[in-house]
């Protein structure tokens, strides 16, 4: 038979290993509880870039984006001009409509309406239907900006869309036109907001889809 002690000294090592898995339980949960409340609390702002713009920019560059994302943007990008932060506008549009009619005949009588004189101050760059990623908008776009000799430049877009695009079109400048100088500004989306994003359908979905792709992109 086992003496006392060999049965204390055998049940030791289960009670050791028995502590260090609560133990590992407690860290864990822990662990997973500030990651989400620092998600949570803060998350909304990872995917925001925003740079403190230039007395004076050439140009100020307006993204593709859904319908009302769209109209943010613009009104972004004319409030820079109004201000006299940016000369010009250049507005980034696909060729021809789902219709087939050219976005850029429409848009102008649109911006005319709305926009009245600051109209006159925006120009278009059309983009093909292969253009299906803000790399590849990036791509059209510099063409467009080279073309016209600009070379300060500030990209306009969603808020939640510059820490993602800021990277990209970084990126592209550095490969095709190192001499721009861009700076990234971000406008209030009606589809996105930073502060309480999870509270919102629209925002969740928005937050996950970006965060994703900005993972994506950081990764290369």
């Amino acid at each position: 038979m086992k003496s006392i002690s060999q049965v204390i000294d055998h049940r030791q090592p289960d009670a050791q290993v028995g502590r260090r898995f609560r133990s590992w339980i407690v860290w864990l949960i822990s662990g997973t509880t500030a990651l989400l409340i620092c998600v949570f609390w803060r998350g909304g702002y990872w995917l925001v870039r925003s740079d403190e713009l230039p007395a004076r920019a050439d140009v100020a560059v307006v993204l593709q984006g859904s319908l009302r994302g769209e109209r943010a943007r613009i009104a972004g990008a004319v409030a820079l001009v109004q201000r006299g932060t940016a000369g010009r506008i250049l507005l980034s549009v696909p060729e021809e409509s789902y219709w087939g009619e050219s976005v850029p005949t429409v848009a102008q009588d649109y911006l005319a309406r709305a926009y009245g004189n600051v109209a006159s101050k925006i120009e278009f760059c059309e983009t093909t239907l292969d253009v299906s990623s803000t790399e590849q908008e990036a791509v059209s776009l510099i063409s467009c900006i080279q073309r016209r000799g600009w070379r300060d430049i500030v990209v306009v877009t969603s808020n939640y869309h510059t820490r993602r695009a800021g990277i990209i079109w970084t990126k592209a400048v550095q490969v095709r036109d190192p001499s721009l100088h861009l700076w990234m500004h971000g406008v209030t989306d009606p589809e996105y907001h930073p502060k309480d994003w999870w509270r919102e359908r629209l925002s969740a979905k928005t937050w996950l889809l970006e965060f994703m792709k900005l993972i994506w992109t950081v990764l290369g």
